[in-house]
C-alpha cells in the first residue's frame, strides 16, 4: 500500500514514522532539506525534495500507484493545489488535506465533493475543540473516544482511592454489575500499558480504559472515580483561533466561561464575537489575577495559548492555586508523556487529533474510525465485520485472535452489545477492537480477508 505524504512537519513525520514501523510503502515530499534529513535519518521511507504541489514531483512519487495522499503542510494553498493535481493524475486516489483557513472551510462541501473530491478535510483547531468538548462532557475522564456516533465510548480515567473496584478481579466484575455492562480494555500501571486478563485486579492510581454504551457512562464512571463533579464553569487562557472556537463551543454547552487574553486588540475582537463569555485583558500567568477571578471555584482551567511550554506552566500554576481540573494544549508529540509524568494528565493536541483522523483512512478492511491510546502503545479500531472475515460466525472464545488484541464491543443495528466469550459476530456488525501496536497488522488482515493470521 503506497502512501504519499506532502509535508514533513510534526504531523507528516509522525504519520510516516508509524507507517514505516508497519512496513508500509511511504513517500514524503517537502521543500525543506532539514525536514527531509530528519525523515531520512530516522525512518525507512522514500523522500523527495521539492513542492508537493508540483505535478512532476507527484508523478515521481508514484501517485498513480498510491492508495492515499496526505497533504499536511502548513500551507493550505499547497495542500489544495496538491489535491487538485492528484485528482487529475490519479482520479481514484483517496485524498486527505489539512486546511486551517476558516474562509476555505466555508466551502468544505465544495472541496470534498465537487472540485477536489477530498475524502476528508482536517482542521486541527476544530479537531482539538471537539476533543475538549468530549473531555468536559465526562467529568473525571482523561480521554473520551466515541464510536458508533457516540453510542459507545472508550474512556480513560484514573482510579480513585475510594473506588469500589479496587482489588476486584476483572473476571468477577460482570456478575457484580450486570445492569451496567462494561469492559476494562487496558490498564496503565507504573507508566506501562497492560492488556488485562480475568485474574488481574485494579489498584489505586491505575489509569484504566473502559468501554461501555454512551448512555451508561454516568453510571459506570463513578465506579472508578466516585469523587467527580459536573463541569459548570471554565476558564480559558489564550484567545487565539483555538481559544475562540473553544469559548463558542462551551457557550453552546451552557457553561459559564471566562477567557483571558493579553493582547488588548484581540480582546476587543473576542468580545465582539462571543455572546456570554467574560473576556479579560491580562496575563494568564499572573497568580493574583487568577485568584481575583476565582480560580479555586473554577471546575476546568484550560490552557490554549500557542506556546506549549507556556501552557504547561499555566496549568501547573492553576493546579497549585486550586483549580479542580486542568486541561493543557500540547503540540509536540514528544512532550505528552513528559507532561503527564509531572501530573498534568488531561492533555489535548491538535496534531494527535489530526493523526487519529488520518489513520482511519490508512487502515485496511472497513475501518470506520481509529484512535491511539496512551502514547500509541495501543490502538482502538471501529470496523465493519465482513462476510469473509475469520472473526464472524464463531463464538469469540473460539477465535484465534492475536495475543494483546481484544474485541470490546459489538454494535448490531441499534443494539450495543458488550460481549462475552459466547458472543458471536455477524457480517455487517460494527465492532470495536483494541490491539497493542505490534499486532495491528494482524488485526488488519483479520478485518480485511479470510486468511490465517496467527
Amino acid at each position: 500500500m503506497r502512501i504519499v505524504i506532502i509535508g514533513a512537519g510534526e504531523i507528516g513525520f509522525h504519520v510516516a514514522q508509524r507507517l514505516s514501523q508497519e512496513h508500509k510503502d511511504v513517500v514524503v515530499i517537502d521543500k525543506s532539506p532539514e525536514a527531509l534529513r530528519r525523515i531520512s535519518d530516522h525512518l525507512d521511507v522514500q523522500t523527495i525534495l521539492g513542492s508537493g504541489s508540483s505535478p512532476v514531483l507527484l508523478e515521481q512519487a508514484g501517485i498513480q500507484q498510491a492508495k492515499l495522499l496526505l497533504a499536511v503542510t502548513d500551507s493550505d494553498e499547497t495542500n489544495l493545489t496538491a489535491c487538485l493535481f492528484a485528482r487529475a493524475l490519479a482520479p481514484e486516489l483517496t485524498k486527505l488535506a489539512r486546511i486551517r483557513n476558516q474562509e476555505y472551510l466555508h466551502y468544505k462541501s465544495t472541496l470534498t465533493r465537487e472540485i477536489l473530491n477530498i475524502a476528508h478535510v482536517i482542521n486541527p483547531d476544530q479537531e482539538v475543540v471537539l476533543a475538549l468538548e468530549r473531555m468536559l462532557e465526562v467529568p473525571g475522564a482523561m480521554e473520551v473516544n466515541p464510536f458508533a456516533g457516540g453510542r459507545v465510548k472508550l474512556i480513560g480515567v484514573k482510579v480513585c482511592p475510594d473506588s469500589p473496584l479496587i482489588g476486584v478481579r476483572l473476571m468477577d466484575i460482570p456478575d457484580r454489575y450486570r445492569d451496567n455492562r462494561f469492559i476494562i480494555a487496558a490498564i496503565v500501571r507504573d507508566e506501562r500499558l497492560l492488556i488485562p486478563t480475568g485474574p488481574d485486579a485494579l489498584r489505586r492510581e491505575d489509569v484504566v480504559y473502559f468501554i461501555c454504551g454512551g448512555d451508561r457512562v454516568e453510571r459506570v464512571l463513578p465506579l472508578f472515580s466516585p469523587c467527580t463533579t459536573k463541569i459548570r464553569n471554565a476558564m480559558i487562557v489564550g484567545g487565539g483561533s483555538v481559544g475562540l472556537l473553544a469559548a463558542k463551543a462551551l457557550e453552546r454547552k451552557g457553561l459559564s466561561v471566562k477567557l483571558i487574553e493579553r493582547d488588548p486588540q484581540r480582546c476587543e475582537k473576542l468580545a465582539g464575537e462571543l455572546d456570554k463569555t467574560i473576556v479579560l485583558h491580562g496575563d494568564g500567568s499572573d497568580g493574583d489575577l487568577l485568584q481575583e477571578e476565582g480560580i479555586r471555584e473554577i471546575d476546568a482551567f484550560i490552557a490554549l495559548t500557542g506556546g506549549e511550554e507556556t501552557n504547561v506552566l499555566l496549568s501547573l500554576l492553576a493546579k497549585r492555586l486550586g483549580a479542580a481540573k486542568t486541561i493543557t494544549r500540547i503540540n509536540k508529540f514528544a512532550y505528552i508523556p513528559l507532561v503527564r509524568a509531572i501530573g498534568l494528565e488531561n492533555v489535548i493536541s491538535p496534531r494527535i487529533s489530526a493523526v487519529h483522523t488520518i489513520f482511519r483512512h490508512v487502515r485496511r478492511g472497513k475501518v470506520i474510525s481509529s484512535v491511539f491510546i496512551r502514547g500509541e502503545e495501543a490502538e482502538a479500531l471501529e470496523a465493519v465485520a465482513q462476510e469473509k472475515s475469520p472473526i464472524v460466525h464463531k463464538p469469540i472464545k473460539d477465535l484465534r485472535f492475536p495475543k494483546g488484541a481484544l474485541i470490546l464491543c459489538v454494535i448490531r443495528g441499534e443494539e450495543v452489545i458488550i460481549p462475552d466469550g459466547n458472543s458471536v459476530i455477524r457480517p455487517g456488525d460494527r465492532i470495536v477492537i483494541l490491539s497493542i501496536r505490534a499486532n495491528i497488522s494482524k488485526v488488519e488482515r483479520a478485518l480485511a480477508v479470510k486468511l490465517e493470521y496467527i
